[in-house]
């Protein structure tokens, strides 16, 4: 630190340059400071010293093996895991240690804690699941997001879990978790899972997550009756086979796949929200068996016509971006209709860019019902 902080901190300790004082040049008063920056304490970054500075410690130059040990500043030690939940109250329910880099939760000591429904390890170093069976009587939500799990291990005992969430790990297989049987989510997004399997006994399923991993089918889910929400984002499927034993399917997003055919979504008729964005379609064609739709996601593929709408009458909003729609004449034809239809996005289709400032009115006087065009409200008439 330069001689000048030193005098205005009121430190004794002399500091490594002594710079002497010019008695030619006057002291410039601390009314008067200079024109550059600085901080609260007067250091405006740059050290300026005078050309005959005298080194308080000039051994420094002349032995390598010089150490300047009465200056060192010392380092911040980082304790054990086990000290990290030395402070929590013991009758707490929720655990949560997010980035505090834990490497072992046997460390934890967590047996400490009797009443934990909740214990959050997101972004930590583990590797290994262990340590974890002392909660098993009262473990309900598990969340070990973006850590280095690659095998599932040490959960056979927590058979009271409703949420378990392993994503962003270094997961190949879906194993050893058949009895957790009360589950009702289960998260495995962004691991290297590459086919569903060993879920036939979590029949209390309501959502699971499986976006990107490197899936090509869907399959192995029948016994999943109880099932709401699933999530295939960005994998390798190319066909919609295997949801027919799905009767309480609400939601799915297979958004970034290489979908081209929508014929076999008949097989889910209930279906309430479909997500399908970045694929390979070319015709909306096969929707006609999925008249309980209400939001439709179709952004960025190759579109050309809202054909097959037709029967959706329940349809509320329709996201259609980037697609080659460029008919006015077929949007009111398809969807003119839809009474409960409030939302539209038709930016980047042909029919946008041609015209983009009588665009939007163009789209109110076709769907009159309209309360938002792409992300403008409009006013209903």
């Amino acid at each position: 630190m330069p001689d000048q902080v030193n005098k205005e901190n009121g430190d004794a300790t002399p500091s490594h340059v002594e710079v002497p004082l010019n008695e030619d040049q006057p002291e410039t008063p601390d009314t008067h400071p200079s024109n550059g920056p600085r901080d609260s304490k007067g250091w405006d970054g740059k050290l300026r010293i005078d050309r005959n500075a005298v080194l308080q410690n000039p051994e420094a130059l002349s032995d390598p093996e010089y150490s300047d040990d009465e200056h060192v500043v010392p380092g911040q030690e980082i304790g054990a895991d086990e000290d990290l939940l030395d402070e929590e109250d013991p009758d707490t329910d929720d655990l949560t240690l997010t980035q505090c880099r834990v490497a072992s939760i046997p460390a934890l000591r967590l047996e400490r804690f009797k009443n934990v429904t909740r214990l959050c390890l997101r972004q930590n170093l583990v590797q290994d699941i262990d340590g974890l069976s002392a909660l098993a009587q009262t473990l309900k939500d598990l969340d070990l997001y973006d850590n280095l799990i690659s095998h599932i291990r040490g959960l056979d005992e927590l058979t009271e879990l409703t949420q378990l969430d392993l994503s962003f790990n270094k997961i190949k297989h879906i194993k050893h978790i058949s009895n957790l049987t009360k589950l009702t989510d289960l998260y495995f997004v962004s691991n290297k899972i590459s086919q569903i399997e060993g879920l036939d006994t979590l029949v209390n399923l309501r959502q699971l997550e499986l976006g990107s991993n490197r899936i090509r089918e869907i399959r192995n889910l029948d016994s999943l009756k109880n099932l709401e929400e699933l999530w295939l984002a960005k994998n390798k499927i190319t066909e919609l086979h295997g949801l027919g034993g799905l009767p309480k399917l609400k939601l799915l997003s297979i958004q970034s796949n290489r979908i081209a055919d929508l014929s076999p979504l008949r097989e889910v008729p209930q279906l309430e929200e479909l997500y399908v964005s970045h694929n390979a379609l070319e015709t909306l064609e096969g929707l006609d068996g999925n008249p309980n739709l209400m939001v439709l996601d179709i952004s960025n593929n190759t579109v050309k016509s809202f054909k097959g709408l037709g029967g959706l009458e329940k349809l509320k909003e329709v996201w259609a971006s980037y697609n080659q729609i460029s008919d006015f004449a077929d949007v009111e034809r398809e969807l003119a209709d839809k009474k409960d239809l409030s939302t539209v996005y038709l930016e980047g289709n042909p029919l946008q860019l041609r015209q983009p400032a009588l665009y939007r009115n163009k789209v109110r006087l076709a769907l009159p019902q309209l309360t938002q065009i792409d992300a403008t409200y409009v006013k209903s008439s």
